[in-house]
């Protein structure tokens, strides 16, 4: 038996300044890729170092994490600020390996089980990750609370009383046949049972979310289901398979195992077809899927399709909706945001400039009353997180370029009233040279336009009219920018082909090694809402949209000549934005 890997304890910053844990196992042969691993919930990466010798892997590197709140990780025990965090968490780890390893996003397979396998699939939704391979050991879609209503009293108790901790009720026992595994887990000081009920509420939310849209996952993916699972439940996991837009997937249920799949007795059976799956993957590698069709044939068009098509005025779907755009009706005879929406379109300028003001308004106190449910509705929550990630992702973008000595000019071809980016520029330490905003609504440009002076900008920045959608007329933009913007545009067009004549325009117009802001759509829950009751800018129609996976979106920007550098999504995972830097034609 060959002696065990030499390990060696790393620690890397999060987003937000803390400092996890995490243990390296280097190759002992000439170095192929590597292997990164998740552990599942309460546990840590000490409890899956048995792994780097079981998988029998030489020529990968290993790693593995102590998540926020688990191991050696500081805060407390079963806490991260959200599950969105922790999401975000796993793309700064793989990026650090990547930085301070030299190890290639591509040359990476992830390993992740139970808890950390959902958080590993949601990472994989969200964030469109290039990685080799995923290997997903039973993941905790849906974890057996057994107590009846237990996730809506935990919901209603939160709501109450803040956040609190709940303890596991899972023994040993029910997680392992192996004694030893057994014993080890019982005297383990660094386990801990509690978890945080906002994470486990969050681990509900994002799974249900990720198991209904894995269509948008087309990383090659192996699922171990534990057959004998006592902490949760098998139908989601099937269901998420089922689902998986990969191409080359598979899926093995091993009889008699308990959920601690990667730890049971007979684990040999497990890890065999992990290193099995693991090494098809780097020795005969899949060619990525294409989505740059995605909007004539896929989920998200047939989605929309079925979106677009009218209901029986006479049928309970057809009678509930007449009966909401009713009330729609009603309620804008009340709120200035509602009846603005009827007016000018819900996806209109306008409206998203009324959504980042943020200021009930309407008829009396109950107007203002409807004004503000309206102004809370999930969709335009997300709205306004979009407008804080744009900032942010701007001020980084402002910073790269002055760090390496570039001009500061800022485009933006659909920038509605502007309000996101003049606020983000005029709070800036670093003000741009020229900032040129164009839009094709004559309304937006004569706003925008009184908006930059309100701003006293008017000595660098104007606003002109302009077709985003013609690539000549953007990319004969003058200045040529060397930061260049489209914000929630694309969103409102199904059209792959109309998206791609506009990325090339911006791609014509930005200096290579120029930066690029996008933002994206991968997941709504209120789509139905949308289509049935919210018009468009568009002469009043329907507004039906399209729904693009972040890896569509990434695509089609990648096509354009651009390389994706950073990503931020909100907590419900409906927007993201993005920036990409333009490489030399």
């Amino acid at each position: 038996m060959n002696p065990p890997r030499p390990v060696s304890e790393h620690h890397f910053e999060t987003h937000d300044g803390v400092q996890l844990f995490y243990r390296q196992w280097p190759a002992i042969a000439p170095r192929r890729g590597a292997v990164v691993m998740f552990h599942r919930g309460h546990e840590h990466s000490g409890r899956i170092a048995h792994l780097p010798d079981e998988l029998d892997l030489p020529a990968f590197d290993f790693f593995a994490w102590d998540a926020r709140g688990h191991g050696h990780s500081p805060g407390a025990r079963g806490y991260s600020p959200s599950f969105g965090t922790s999401v975000r968490d796993v793309q700064t780890f793989i990026d650090h390996i990547r930085d301070h390893h030299g190890i290639a996003h591509a040359d990476m397979a992830v390993l992740a089980q139970s808890v950390g396998a959902v958080l590993v699939a949601t990472w994989a939704h969200d964030y469109a990750p290039r990685v080799r391979c995923l290997v997903l050991a039973s993941p905790a879609f849906q974890v057996k609370l057994y107590v009846p209503l237990a996730r809506p009293g935990l919901a209603l108790l939160e709501k109450l009383r803040g956040n609190f901790f709940v303890n596991s009720y899972v023994k040993a026992k029910f997680l392992t046949h192996d004694p030893t595994r057994q014993t080890s887990y019982d005297k383990d000081p660094l386990i801990a049972r509690a978890i945080s009920v906002n994470i486990l509420l969050g681990l509900y939310e994002a799974a249900e979310r990720v198991v209904a849209d894995a269509q948008a996952i087309t990383l090659p993916t192996q699922l171990l289901i534990s057959g004998a699972d006592w902490v949760v439940h098998h139908g989601p996991q099937h269901r998420f398979f089922d689902n998986l837009g990969a191409t080359v997937k598979e899926k093995h249920v091993l009889d008699g195992f308990y959920h601690d799949t990667l730890g049971e007795q007979d684990r040999k059976l497990a890890t065999d077809k992990a290193r099995a799956f693991i090494l098809r993957q780097f020795d005969h590698p899949a060619a990525p899927m294409s989505l740059l069709d995605a909007d004539r044939h896929g989920a998200t068009r047939d989605e929309s399709a079925a979106l677009a098509r009218p209901l029986h005025p006479l049928s309970p779907r057809g009678l509930y909706w007449a009966a909401y755009r009713a009330s729609m009706k009603l309620g804008g005879r009340l709120s200035a945001g509602v009846a603005l929406g009827h007016r000018t379109g819900f996806d209109s300028g306008s409206t998203l400039d009324y959504v980042y003001r943020n200021t009930p308004t309407g008829s009396g106190p109950l107007g203002r009353a409807i004004d503000r449910n309206y102004l809370n509705a999930i969709g335009w929550r997300g709205i306004r997180q979009r407008k804080r990630h744009l900032e942010e992702l701007l001020r980084l973008a402002l910073g790269r370029l002055h760090t390496e000595g570039r001009p500061l000019r800022v485009l933006d071809i659909a920038a509605g009233h502007g309000r996101y980016v003049l606020e983000a520029l005029s709070e800036a330490p670093r003000r741009p040279e020229s900032i040129l905003l164009r839009d094709y609504s004559d309304i937006n440009v004569r706003d925008g336009a009184a908006l930059i002076r309100e701003k006293g900008l008017e000595a660098i920045a104007r606003f002109e009219k302009g077709d985003a959608f013609d690539q000549a007329s953007v990319a004969g933009v003058s200045p040529r920018p060397t930061i260049g913007i489209v914000s929630g545009l694309y969103e409102l067009f199904p059209d792959n082909a109309m998206v791609s004549r506009s990325l090339a325009g911006m791609a014509d117009a930005i200096e290579p090694g120029g930066l690029l802001l996008y933002t994206g759509q991968p997941w709504h829950p209120q789509l139905e809402l949308i289509a049935r009751a919210l018009t468009s800018h568009r002469g009043g129609e329907a507004w039906v949209m399209r729904r693009r996976s972040q890896a569509e979106m990434d695509q089609l920007v990648d096509a354009a000549g651009f390389d994706k550098l950073e990503q931020r999504i909100d907590e419900w995972g409906i927007f993201t934005v993005s920036l990409a830097r333009r490489r030399a034609p």
